[in-house]
């Protein structure tokens, strides 16, 4: 069987951390989609590298081959990008300050939300405009950080 939970361990063996994870298909011919970044985040210019991407691939690659009982029907490992996903624990812990853009159950179309705290491992605390409210991760679909472009010399 693979899971999310086997992906990060086998990433994580690499000196990589896994920022989002995507199965899709049925079980036993998932396709996978995946996004690493450096252990603690990539500081620029140090960010992950194809040749980061190949070496992850061929790591999952191996694990699935050697006894998953699942067929690749496709494997993608790509870096976070500058927006990127914050999905486990660990990341809103690491964002508690910072702006995320997200879609959530209660929450209607798309919002901006500031991550205030994370009280334990299931639950983070968000504000939404002037609303805090502390949101069970499960009630989260997605949630991606917000760059203040006009702070990188970007202008739209």
């Amino acid at each position: 069987m693979l899971t999310v939970e086997a992906l990060q361990t086998a990433v994580g063996a690499l000196g990589f951390e896994l920022v989002d994870c995507e199965l899709t298909g049925p079980a036993v011919r998932r396709q996978v989609n995946l996004r690493i970044d450096r252990i603690g985040g990539s500081e620029p210019g140090h960010g992950v590298t194809s040749d980061d991407c190949r070496l992850v691939s061929r790591a999952i690659e191996t694990m699935v081959a050697d006894g998953t009982g699942v067929e690749l029907a496709a494997l993608e490992v790509s870096s976070p990008g500058i927006e990127r996903p914050v999905r486990f624990i660990e990341h809103w812990r690491r964002f508690i300050g910072r702006e995320v853009r997200l879609r959530a159950t209660g929450v209607p179309g798309t919002a901006v939300a500031r991550i205030i705290d994370v009280p334990d491992d299931t639950h983070v605390e968000l504000q939404v405009g002037d609303t805090r409210k502390v949101w069970s991760l499960d009630a989260i679909r997605a949630a991606t950080l917000v760059v203040d472009w006009s702070k990188l010399g970007i202008t739209g």
